[in-house]
């Protein structure tokens, strides 16, 4: 008698059932197979020829990785466009089905992508397989062209030249910090600092017209365009230029003093034609001081008949506040009263006294000290300020509120801005010269009043980054806060950002 034990069809609604030719296991016998599904996954691998290990090519310098044949793109670490670039590096995986693909964290700096993938294939006739597997790729350090010709030089093809007709570098200041927010700067192959500006080369014309257009967007600007035939090719007809874009910013900075032509204050509104720069974007925004009227002008229109300023910042005298009696007219941020002030430098020595009318009565209070254009006996040469009626013109013409500070090094913040790499373009002489010790000393007093202006200005912070101090810096403001000044802005901690370390796959 047989010892094996009958099937029973009937247990499977009649249909043939035959036994794995693997494990044993009763499957169904009108498919064809031979094998379980569960040993096809065991004993087939559908990702075969598919590595395991794959190399990707970094560039240490702009931080961009390869993407053959010779294009190479910028991609953050688990980013979408990096996890892309990866699959695309991998052989073999157009023969199967991607279902799936994520990436396993690794130490930024161990130079090592692991990537989890799972795909789906054919491993028999009808039988569709789906499989798991991980992916480690070694990422290579190396340079990209575009960077090895940043350390030659005649490689540039444009160049941006930035120039301001003024004698400090606050807007440059200002401009800087506005370009590193927005990462403006990424295309460029050097930056060179000038006496009066600064110039942005690249290796491509459309990054310097992209530089344009940022810069059009944020300050009143004209640009010119130039080009130099660097080759041609008679047989071809190519030939190869060189592009100089000039630009020129507005000369007319914030808190200036200006006198309006006639014409020009008439179509802004009838606004009085000795008014105060109030705010630089895009546009220029004046205000009138004695009635807090407002009048924006577009950069087009300047340049058809440009002026100068009448007064600018070096120019700001202290005076002391001695009364305000506000009127009730308020706008904004401004409240008009009438404030009477005497000069600082006469405290103690006569008893001149100049009742004026001001947009600074809501920060204005007995005591204070103010800074203005003092505007009696002085003598200007400009024809603007010369048509202006006499009777008409104040003694003098209050801009903000001073806060006297003792203790004058940035250091002691406990906040700092990131500034960009720059090359200075030599002049002449050596950098132990008389004029080179001048122009350093000029530039440390201009960024730190730059940095005053940011501590009083809520409005100009939040177009900026800001970063917290390291720790000696924070102990060393601690310490000067007993001999500086109680009423000086300072900037809270909830507007700092923490200055993390790039994640970039350099060692440190």
């Amino acid at each position: 008698m047989s010892n094996y034990t009958q099937l029973d069809q009937s247990a499977n609604g009649g249909v043939a059932t035959v036994l794995c030719c693997n494990c044993g296991t009763p499957m169904d016998g009108s498919t064809g197979m031979i094998m379980c599904y569960d040993c096809i996954k065991l004993t087939v691998d559908i990702t075969q020829g598919i590595p395991r290990e794959a190399n990707i090519s970094f560039c240490r310098n702009c931080e961009r990785f390869l993407q053959p044949p010779g294009q190479w793109m910028r991609a953050e670490l688990e980013s979408r466009e990096l996890l892309a670039l990866c699959l695309r590096r991998l052989k073999g995986l157009n023969k199967v089905r991607l279902v799936d693909a994520s990436f396993i964290w690794t130490e930024p700096h161990s130079r090592r992508i692991r990537i989890k993938i799972t795909v789906q294939g054919e491993a028999m006739t009808n039988t569709i397989v789906e499989q798991t597997f991980e992916v480690e790729y070694v990422v290579i350090a190396m340079q990209c062209p575009d960077c090895a010709k940043s350390y030659t030089p005649n490689t540039w093809r444009a160049t941006v030249q930035i120039r301001q007709k003024v004698p400090h570098k606050r807007t440059f200041l200002y401009l800087e910090q506005l370009i590193l927010r927005h990462n403006a700067h990424q295309d460029t192959v050097s930056i060179q600092e000038s006496s009066d500006g600064l110039d942005f080369f690249y290796s491509q014309r459309n990054h310097a017209t992209k530089m344009i257009d940022f810069l059009t967007a944020v300050v009143p600007v004209k640009s010119k365009r130039s080009e130099e035939l660097v080759s041609q090719d008679i047989h071809s007809g190519s030939s190869t230029y060189k592009f100089a874009f000039s630009v020129e910013i507005v000369p007319i900075c914030r808190d200036d003093l200006v006198v309006l032509p006639k014409k020009l204050a008439n179509s802004l509104g009838n606004i009085s034609r000795l008014v105060i720069c109030s705010k630089i974007s895009n546009m220029i925004q004046f205000l009138d001081p004695f009635t807090l009227q407002k009048a924006d002008l577009q950069a087009p229109i300047y340049w058809r008949e440009p002026f100068p300023s009448l007064c600018d910042i070096p120019q700001l005298i202290e005076f002391i506040v001695l009364d305000v009696e506000p009127t009730g007219d308020v706008q904004g941020k401004y409240v008009l009263a009438d404030i009477t002030v005497s000069r600082e430098a006469d405290m103690g020595i006569n008893d001149n006294s100049y009742y004026i009318r001001s947009h600074l009565g809501g920060i204005l209070h007995p005591g204070d000290s103010c800074l203005g254009y003092f505007l009696e006996n002085s003598n200007f040469n400009s024809d603007l300020f010369d048509s202006l009626n006499d009777s008409n013109i104040p003694e003098v013409v209050l801009v903000k509120k001073h806060y006297p500070r003792k203790s004058k090094k940035s250091k002691n913040r406990n906040w700092k801005l990131k500034r960009m790499a720059r090359e200075h373009k030599e002049i002449g002489g050596n950098d132990d010269s008389r004029q080179a010790k001048q122009d350093q000393e000029r530039a440390e007093r201009d960024y730190e009043l730059f940095l005053q202006e940011l501590e009083e200005d809520d409005e100009m912070r939040q177009a900026i980054n800001l970063y917290k101090a390291s720790a000696p810096a924070r102990q060393a403001d601690e310490e000067s806060e007993m001999f500086d000044d109680e009423d000086a802005p300072e900037i809270a901690i909830d507007e700092l950002l923490d200055e993390l370390d790039d994640m970039n796959l350099e060692d440190n």
